[in-house]
């Protein structure tokens, strides 16, 4: 695989979606944003089958984590023996990750009829879900008040804001299986190398002087749907409780609105340790799309 392979993909991947959706599950900017990460070698961690005329077939990646006990894997193709081949290739690379456990991840909408016969017969098991959930809009959302005793600070255009806020990821995930918060420097490469990001949009909230709230919002899904993403929403666990969620949630949303999107969209784990389901529900969030995750453990 090669990042020049992003468009191909994007065009298999939102035509095999929209059959079973009636829309693409991911946009060309999402691809292409994971094929260059630094983290992923398109060389080594990504595969494109092509058929006996040159035609696509299939593509599958197997997205190391930093520390190597964790792999995603992603599989796509409409020919079985192709996916299936594919998967091999994925938990093939996903051996070389490191010595000890490590503990393989494959996504499967729940409309999808096909793959989890491949992945099941490969000793895969459903392990959890993650909700794409979405908000739509019928005209402006009017900014939230800063909840009290709170310091909002706008953009991370520095070392120091940027490290505050990485920090907050990593005390607020600690907790949730498979967050994997990556250490600062990946952490900080990542996001420079997506051209749907950039800094003035990760914002973090401040209480007695300290870092305890971030969202980190992208531009993931606006050539697809029209929708503002937020890629991590999170708050340490000592200030949870403060409102802090919601401020966040409803200062994206008014945010999204102003900049003329329909909407905003976000994915959580139905299995988060804490109930983030609920507090996003209770905006008026409302899931559009379901992907049952499948898991197994195997030695490296």
């Amino acid at each position: 695989m090669a990042v020049d392979d992003a468009v191909l993909i994007a065009e298999r991947s939102a035509a095999y979606t929209s059959a079973l959706l009636g829309f693409a599950k991911h946009s060309f900017e999402d691809v292409a944003n994971y094929l260059r990460d630094p983290g992923f070698n398109p060389e080594t961690d990504g595969w494109v089958a092509l058929d006996a005329d040159g035609e696509f077939a299939g593509s599958a990646t197997a997205a190391v984590n930093s520390d190597g006990s964790r792999v995603n894997l992603e599989v796509l193709s409409e020919v079985p023996a192709v996916a299936g081949w594919l998967l091999d290739r994925a938990v093939e690379r996903a051996g070389q990750a490191g010595p000890g456990e490590v503990v393989l991840s494959v996504g499967v909408i729940r409309q999808d009829e096909f793959l989890p016969e491949i992945v099941a017969a490969k000793g895969f098991a459903i392990d959890t879900s993650i909700h794409r959930m979405r908000i739509s809009f019928d005209g402006a959302v009017e900014r939230p008040a800063v909840p009290a005793g709170a310091v909002v600070r706008r953009g991370a255009f520095d070392d120091a804001s940027r490290r505050a806020a990485h920090a907050v990821l990593v005390e607020a995930f600690s907790t949730q299986p498979g967050a994997d918060p990556r250490p600062y420097d990946d952490w900080a490469a990542s996001r420079e190398s997506r051209s749907t990001f950039d800094w003035s949009q990760l914002t973090t909230v401040e209480h007695d002087g300290r870092a305890v709230a971030v969202s980190e919002c992208n531009d993931n899904f606006v050539s697809t749907d029209n929708c503002g993403y937020i890629g991590r929403l999170a708050v340490v666990p000592d200030a949870r409780g403060k409102g802090l969620a919601k401020y966040l949630l409803y200062d994206a949303f008014a945010t999204d609105a102003a900049a003329g999107r329909a909407g905003t969209m976000l994915h959580v784990d139905s299995s988060n340790p804490t109930p983030a389901v609920g507090l996003y529900t209770s905006v008026g969030m409302r899931p559009d799309l379901i992907s049952d995750i499948w898991r197994k453990t195997i030695q490296g």
